[in-house]
Order: C-alpha cells, then structure tokens, then sequence
C-alpha cells in the first residue's frame, strides 16, 4: 500500500514513529559552561531513562521513554561533535566566540549579549547563538564600531560599548 494512504496523526508524524532531532550543518563549538551543560544534560536524560525502564506495562512511560531516548541520541552526538572555544584564546580587542558584548542601540538602554553554542543559546540570559544574525553582526567588531544586524523588522544599528570574556 502507498504512504500516501497511512493514517497519520495532528502532529504529522505516522503513528510509532518519532523523528530525529535536527543537527546543525555548523561547527559545534561551545564555551566550558556550555560543555558542562551537555554533559549535565546527558545525564539528566540517562536518569530518566533508567527510571522509566523500570515502569514495565506504562505506556506513558514506554512514550516517554522514546523521546528520552531520542533527545539522549541528540546530545550524545552533539557532545561528541563540541568544540571547545577557550576563552583564554580569544583576541580581547575584538568581538569574537565567548565575548560578552555590550551594545549600545540609539535610544536603547546597552544590553549585554554573550556569544554562546547554539545549544547553550538563551536569549532570555542573553546568550546567542554564534550562528544568529545578531551575533554575524557582532562578531569581528572592536568597541566604538558601529554594526547594522539584519533583522526581519528592519536594520538596526548597534555601537559596540564594551567586550567581555568569561575565564572559566
């Protein structure tokens, strides 16, 4: 019988079957705190499914136990792929992976943002992603530049007031 006529569910996603999460085509490169954080998180994951191994006859558990499972086969790889950046390495007049950078919008207060691995991103700690427009703008930029972030609401023109590096 053709896919075309398996029944599959809201999510679109046949039933029994969960897809893999997507890895990123760019370098893993990550800070210390970001390894520490894969590490940590690998962890967590294999606790859980040790405990939910142990809830025999639960089919929660058994669907549970699929998406731990995936998300362990997730950062098992991406820890295997880190890069780590020391920061210690980097060039301290210049906005490069690691830096904590204050950024000064015209009639904006300065915001801080770190330069981070894509999986340590949190834009909410103010932590981005190397690979995002924000940090494309940033990166290479020494204080007093002025860089413009491309932005989907329009261009955006940011002063780099101050560079930062964590030593971990």
């Amino acid at each position: 019988m053709s896919r075309a006529f398996v029944k599959e569910p809201d999510g679109g996603v046949p039933e029994g079957e969960l897809p893999e999460r997507s890895i990123s085509e760019h370098p893993n490169y990550v800070t210390a705190q970001g390894l520490q954080q894969l590490q940590d998180r690998i962890g967590e994951l294999e606790t859980s499914r040790l405990e939910l191994r142990e809830r025999e006859d639960d089919e929660l558990a058994e669907e549970r136990l699929a998406l731990v499972d995936r998300d362990l086969r997730y950062y098992v790889a991406r820890l295997e792929s880190a890069i780590v950046v020391e920061a210690a390495a980097q060039p301290r007049d210049e906005v490069a992976f690691g830096a904590a950078v204050d950024v000064v919008e015209e009639g904006v207060a300065t915001r801080t943002f770190a330069i981070v691995g894509e999986d340590e991103a949190d834009l909410a700690s103010g932590k981005i992603s190397h690979v995002s427009p924000l940090a494309a703008a940033l990166l290479g930029a020494r204080v007093g530049e002025t860089v413009v972030w491309k932005r989907p609401a329009g261009d955006t023109r940011l002063t780099v007031a101050g560079i930062a590096y964590r030593e971990d």
